[in-house]
């Protein structure tokens, strides 16, 4: 099963994760990334490169949780791929202190550039 990017991420976009992708399966939103399920291979070694933890299982999404692997298949289709660090956004430690759901009002659909 493929790892998926959760909410958390929006607003911090650490890209850690991108640098140790075997398949540069990410993509880049305005303000998070997403995985693209179809390229993900499931190795897991984006997991536990992300700092805050927004990167889980599909296998381990609790039912809050469920709806960001549709997002990540959504937006990775039209979103520009990622395939080295980028850094995170300005203000990423103060975001990372809320959770997907205190965050979910703040998501962007635009691509990251």
């Amino acid at each position: 099963m493929p790892f998926v990017v959760t909410g958390k991420c929006i607003n911090c976009r650490y890209t850690d994760c991108v640098e140790v992708c075997p398949v540069n399966c990410f993509y880049q939103g305005e303000n998070m990334l997403v995985i693209n399920p179809d390229e993900c291979i499931d190795c897991g070694v984006c997991e536990p490169e992300c700092p805050i933890e927004a990167i889980k299982s599909d296998e381990e999404l609790n039912p809050n949780e469920l709806a960001w692997a549709a997002l990540n298949r959504k937006y990775s289709a039209v979103w520009p791929n990622i395939q080295s660090s980028i850094g995170p956004m300005e203000g990423a430690k103060e975001a990372a202190e809320h959770s997907a759901e205190e965050k979910l009002s703040l998501f962007s659909v635009k691509a990251g550039n």
